[in-house]
């Protein structure tokens, strides 16, 4: 049975995916190869794992502003995450994802960590301002 929880609208948009979650923040300039979408950062919860094609779920991002230009080099290079959920996104993280055109979803009415596990099929509709665990 499938379960719809109501967020806060970043950047429009609508994509399904397989949850990739993490407790550390991202600075997705340093931790974050944008050739190939692979966390490179060895202190790094995802290290060795790649974002591409996934509904990332980070509690925020941190770091440079650069960070944005780099989500943006994801999404060219086909190597970005289908959606994004934050537990609260920043400026960084929020305009990488309007310029790629990436949904992103934040402040859910429930914590992502308590109903959501890596490997779920999750809708993000920012469109509308809600994901639904499928």
């Amino acid at each position: 049975m499938s379960q719809i929880i109501r967020g806060r609208t970043i950047a429009r948009g609508q994509a399904t995916g397989k949850v990739l979650m993490t407790k550390d923040p991202i600075s997705f300039l340093g931790n974050v190869n944008p050739e190939t979408g692979d966390v490179v950062d060895p202190a790094h919860e995802l290290f060795g794992k790649s974002i591409k094609g996934t509904v990332l779920v980070f509690p925020q991002g941190k770091g440079s502003t650069v960070g944005s230009y780099v989500i943006y080099q994801l999404k060219k290079n086909g190597t970005a995450p289908v959606a994004i959920i934050n537990s609260e996104c920043e400026p960084i993280v929020a305009v990488g994802a309007i310029i790629s055109e990436i949904p992103l979803i934040d402040k859910l009415e429930i914590d992502p960590y308590t109903v959501l596990k890596d490997g779920d099929e999750v809708l993000v509709n920012s469109a509308e301002g809600f994901i639904e665990i499928l």
